[in-house]
């Protein structure tokens, strides 16, 4: 019980608020590139995913965890954790969920049956995104040292 009351402190919160914000730009700008300018699922989602962590990384270190930290090191934890998080994901959920929507043929919304796939492959990898990378920058990218 103290291990989830721990888990989800202030810091759960205030990494949600800014989790909203640069998912607004990251992945605005992630599915603007897929359905607007047609540009590749990993691509559209490389790009969204590099701006939104930009963002992430600034509010995070600053706002969330108040990290003091200086130099090259919280960055390239941050990177490290970034790359892990959303190749661990991407190569969960794109391919997982495109084999299954193009398989059985599922579409919404008037989109061709390779679209909705891309589009919801691509939000089902953020999902699983969104939990790893709490965790990584938690406690691997900007963990409090004791």
């Amino acid at each position: 019980m103290n291990f989830l009351k721990q888990f989800f402190d202030i810091k759960f919160w205030k990494f949600i608020l800014v989790g909203l914000f640069n998912t607004l730009v990251g992945e605005g700008l992630k599915f603007l590139l897929f359905n607007l300018f047609h540009t590749n699922v990993w691509i559209s989602s490389i790009i969204g995913m590099v701006v939104g962590s930009v963002i992430s990384y600034f509010l995070n270190k600053h706002f969330t965890f108040k990290n003091q930290e200086k130099g090259w090191k919280p960055v390239l934890r941050f990177a490290i954790n970034i790359a892990v998080c959303f190749t661990l994901a991407n190569v969960i959920a794109l391919p997982l969920v495109e084999w299954f929507c193009l398989t059985n043929e599922i579409s919404m919304f008037g989109w061709s049956v390779e679209t909705f796939a891309g589009n919801v492959s691509m939000l089902a990898g953020s999902c699983l995104f969104v939990a790893f990378n709490y965790i990584g920058q938690r406690f691997f990218a900007f963990k409090e040292n004791k």
